[in-house]
């Protein structure tokens, strides 16, 4: 039987052929740990766990990687507001640490695998967690640097979206409106709205980087693990709809 799945990147619905013949690598981007999930939250890890069953039913070696995001994702989704870890750590009247920010990040990130098991789905063979890959972040922002990708502002380091003529139109049934550029904007010295960030500044609570103290960018997390546990390309990128842009159109423009 030959699998078809649709592509969010081409629009169309394609006959899976894996890289490597009899290999299937597949990252899912998972939860940022701030609070329990919901079932609207845990609905799209039971398709990928259906998908996973149905490539090793096929005879397929998968390799299953779903990160813990525990910190970096603010609330706006784009480059604002707080970091979601740290408004956690208000709600449950923490103090403002990281140890404090691990220690909640692993109860609600044990909570969600636990809610994995009651559904019935297979284990990942990876769950890794974004605060664990903080030298893998500061690298691949090296990286970028050298190859003239970024700029740095006063609140952080950011991704030159004009050096990918592609971004913001790749992927199929994402429009890059003026909705969607208010909503990214709010930064005067970003040189684009599209701009993302890849380190933020934080001298209260963060790691110490060539850039100054802070924490990753959303984005740039999930690059370091897919490179980390999976190599530099996979066969299958999953995540919910909501995160088709800026998330995953960002994390191909740093990643190619």
């Amino acid at each position: 039987m030959t699998l078809h799945l649709y592509n969010s990147l081409s629009g169309t619905k394609e006959a899976f052929i894996p890289l490597v013949p009899g290999k299937v690598s597949m990252y899912h981007c998972g939860p940022t740990v701030y609070n329990y999930a919901h079932i609207g939250n845990l609905r799209v890890y039971v398709i990928w766990d259906i998908l996973r069953r149905t490539l090793e039913h096929e005879g397929l070696d998968v390799t299953q990687v779903i990160n813990i995001t525990d910190v970096g994702h603010l609330s706006s989704d784009a480059d604002d507001g707080d970091d979601k870890m740290t408004k956690a750590l208000v709600r449950e009247n923490k103090p403002f640490t990281l140890e404090s920010m691990k220690e909640v990040g692993e109860y609600y990130g044990r909570a969600f695998v636990a809610n994995l098991d009651e559904l019935g789905n297979l284990r990942a063979d990876s769950y890794p967690r974004a605060s664990d890959h903080i030298d893998e972040d500061i690298a691949l922002i090296r990286l970028l640097d050298q190859h003239g990708f970024i700029y740095t502002t006063s609140d952080g380091v950011y991704f030159d979206t004009s050096k990918d003529p592609h971004y913001g139109t790749r992927l199929k049934g994402v429009h890059f409106s003026d909705d969607t550029q208010a909503r990214i904007s709010l930064n005067s010295e970003k040189r684009s709205p599209r701009d993302f960030a890849l380190w933020k500044k934080n001298d209260e609570l963060g790691w110490d980087s060539p850039w100054g103290k802070g924490r990753p960018g959303w984005h740039i997390e999930c690059s370091s693990m897919i490179f980390e546990y999976l190599g530099s390309q996979i066969d299958i990128h999953g995540g919910g709809r909501d995160l088709i842009y800026p998330h995953h159109d960002s994390e191909i423009a740093q990643s190619e």
